[in-house]
């Protein structure tokens, strides 16, 4: 056997972190950088084929399960089983990787914590080393905190009432430029699990665990594909059995809809199961068919629940393809923050909560997601009351749904339409949350929801569709650049009386407006707004 090719040599191109060193070791850039060297010409490749997918959707206007692929959707065959670890997901909570929501989320009572460098995580250096840091720490159990503001300290429970982690490193489209190879930035993708499990496979492992993800953004079976080779190669790089990964594929655009079966197929021995994301998905069908016509335009995003019937037919066939094939199917965000002065409010929204997830798991839904601590027993308690000792209902394998592929993108099934505040809540919304994620906070409490950056994904495509369409609100006025323009003007006003002189001029509040206007406003649509914002994040 020839020995193998060298690896391009890592250059990291930032101010030095305290214990950095602990996680950007020789041995560790040399991981990465392999993984960089096999697999970043198929990563490229693949977002290729996402323009020329793109392109025929444009030309076409409609998507159709794949009949190349007729076989796999066909043939009898199942994933690997769970691991015991990720056996029982009845809840799942999601966030950053900061010191204090380590610690949380960590001992909310949640099976599962989403431990989050993508949506959830402005991708500041600081971030992307520190937050790795923080999961070593966890896994070597050397980690607390104290609010410096409350002096309320944080400490981990013992072993055995943890959450197991389940990591997501970003999309496929992100690049990190604080790690070079070869010249050019290293992929987002690979640096956060490529320094994720250099350390902490083995470590996971002895837990009685292992090495865990979240796979955000997919778009067709071939990037499966992808991370399932990645997922071969540094299994065996490290030395530690085959089928030790496992990942949880979020179905969040239009096209993975179409290719679930295929997906799943894919990752076979590393599949864990599906999630039913929703923001992201609405973003993505907004991105897809935004040239498609009056059939295709979204209302306001708070119309859009999940029993829309497009969003029916996505998650029932979800939980069909799941169970079919002995997967996990996991259910969609409760983003709701309690307040702690309005105890209305609270049991209005925890009732809605409740509801929500009540008919996830009716529907067959092994899991959900809540955004905080506070919702985790009312998920639970309607998780519990379907479940009962059983750590899942995959035996439910939901053969009465049937789901043609028109059902998926009959948008025009909703009977709801946009409307004049819904412009000024994208617009609201998308100034604060663009503002926080510029300052290097990922996920933001905005007007009593937990945001993240799909949020602002599904605002400005919103902004950016409504526009294009011509659409009249039910106040007579048209959507236009000018109108969208004056909104931002008075907003950017109010926010700057909310928050006072000194708040708004050390904050990122004109530059936030300034984004939020280029990428819904731009005759060319950016795919991720992501991308342009990281050119303006510092840090």
């Amino acid at each position: 056997m020839s020995a193998p090719a060298p690896s391009p040599l890592a250059i990291v191109d930032a101010e030095p972190l305290p214990r950095q060193d602990e996680v950007l070791t020789e041995a560790a850039l040399a991981f990465v950088a392999e993984l960089h060297r096999r697999f970043a010409p198929r990563r490229a490749e693949l977002l290729a084929r996402r323009g020329e997918r793109r392109a025929e959707i444009a030309r076409t206007s409609t998507l159709d399960f794949l009949p190349d692929t007729a076989q796999v959707r066909e043939g009898d065959w199942k994933v690997a089983p769970a691991p015991a670890a990720l056996n029982d997901r009845r809840v799942e909570i999601t966030g950053p990787t900061d010191r204090k929501m380590t610690i949380n989320a960590l001992n909310s009572g949640a099976k599962v914590w989403l431990a989050d460098f993508e949506d959830a995580s402005a991708p500041t250096w600081e971030n992307v080393v520190l937050g790795q840091l923080n999961l070593i720490d966890a896994y070597e159990r050397r980690i607390d905190f104290t609010d410096p503001r409350t002096g309320k300290a944080y400490a981990l429970k013992s072993a055995d009432q943890l959450a197991t982690v389940v990591m997501r490193p970003r999309g496929w489209h992100l690049q990190e430029r604080h790690l070079r190879f070869e010249g050019g930035p290293a992929s987002g993708s690979l640096v956060d699990f490529g320094l994720y499990f250099f350390h902490n496979a083995q470590r996971l492992i002895d837990l009685g665990k292992g090495p865990y993800f979240y796979l955000p953004k997919t778009e067709s079976h071939l990037e499966a594909r992808l991370w399932n080779d990645i997922f071969a190669f540094a299994q065996d790089y490290v030395g530690i059995p085959q089928g030790t990964v496992r990942a949880t594929v979020l179905i969040e655009t239009i096209t993975a809809a179409y290719e679930m079966e295929e997906i799943l197929f894919e990752l076979k021995d590393h599949a864990a199961g599906l999630n039913a994301g929703r923001w992201d998905y609405l973003f993505s069908i907004v991105k897809n068919f935004r040239d498609g016509g009056e059939k295709f335009v979204l209302p306001d995003r708070n119309a859009v629940t999940m029993t829309a019937p497009f969003m029916r037919a996505y998650t029932e066939l979800l939980v069909r393809t799941c169970h079919k094939r002995g997967a996990h199917a996991i259910g969609g965000m409760a983003a709701f923050i309690p307040s702690r002065k309005d105890a209305e409010v609270n049991k209005v929204a925890f009732e809605k909560v409740k509801a929500d997830k009540d008919r996830e798991a009716g529907d067959g839904f092994d899991g959900s997601w809540v955004a905080h601590p506070d919702l985790v027993p009312i998920a639970m308690a309607s998780f519990d009351a379907v479940l009962g000792d059983k750590p899942n209902q995959k035996d439910r394998l939901r053969e009465d749904v049937s789901v043609a592929a028109g059902e998926l993108i009959a948008i025009d099934s909703l009977d709801a339409k946009p409307t004049y505040e819904g412009l000024r809540n994208a617009v609201q919304v998308g100034i604060r949350y663009i503002e926080a994620w510029l300052r290097g906070l990922g996920a933001v409490g905005i007007f009593g929801l937990m945001e993240d950056a799909a949020t602002a994904e599904i605002s400005r495509s919103q902004i950016w569709q409504w526009i294009n369409a011509g659409v009249v609100f039910e106040n007579g006025e048209t959507a236009t650049a000018d109108l969208t323009r004056t909104i931002a003007t008075e907003e950017l006003a109010a926010i700057r009386a909310e928050v006072g002189e000194d708040a708004f001029t050390t904050g990122k509040w004109q530059q936030a407006h300034d984004l939020l206007l280029q990428v819904s406003l731009d005759a060319d649509y950016a795919d991720f707004l992501t991308l342009p914002a990281y050119d303006q994040l510092t840090g």
